[in-house]
């Protein structure tokens, strides 16, 4: 396991364009993004430390693959795995269903979303056993 990659899924390039651009030169992380949760699933043998997922995701093949999705499949197959949601909908139902599904971290796109992301990111790496 790398521990310092981090994945990141989004459907929408000028997100991941800015994730990477964050991420990539800070703390010694390494960083892979995908535009579906189906690409993620299938990377998950790469071990990541941490998985930020969008909520919404428009996927390939007309899947209807959410987030939430995305998450149960990580549970599955890694339970040490931290899971941060980005999403535009702060729907509290929404937000509870992540969390009772094993989220470690619900953040909702807002202006100050990044700096929320930077600050969550590495207290999970300064918490997180599994990292240096």
């Amino acid at each position: 396991m790398n521990n310092k990659l981090i994945f990141f899924v989004d459907d929408e390039k000028t997100i991941l364009n800015l994730l990477e651009y964050t991420f990539s030169s800070r703390d010694g992380y390494m960083v892979k993004s995908f535009t579906s949760g189906e690409d993620c699933i299938e990377n998950l043998n790469m071990k990541p430390s941490i998985v930020v997922v969008d909520h919404m995701l428009w996927t390939r093949n007309d899947s209807d693959m959410t987030g939430l999705d995305v998450l149960k499949e990580i549970r599955k197959q890694d339970s040490d795995t931290s899971v941060i949601v980005l999403s535009g909908n702060d729907e509290k139902s929404l937000i509870d269903e992540y969390y009772q599904n094993g989220a470690t971290k619900y953040i909702t796109k807002n202006s100050f979303f990044i700096d929320t992301l930077i600050d969550v990111i590495k207290e999970e790496f300064a918490q997180n056993s599994r990292v240096e």
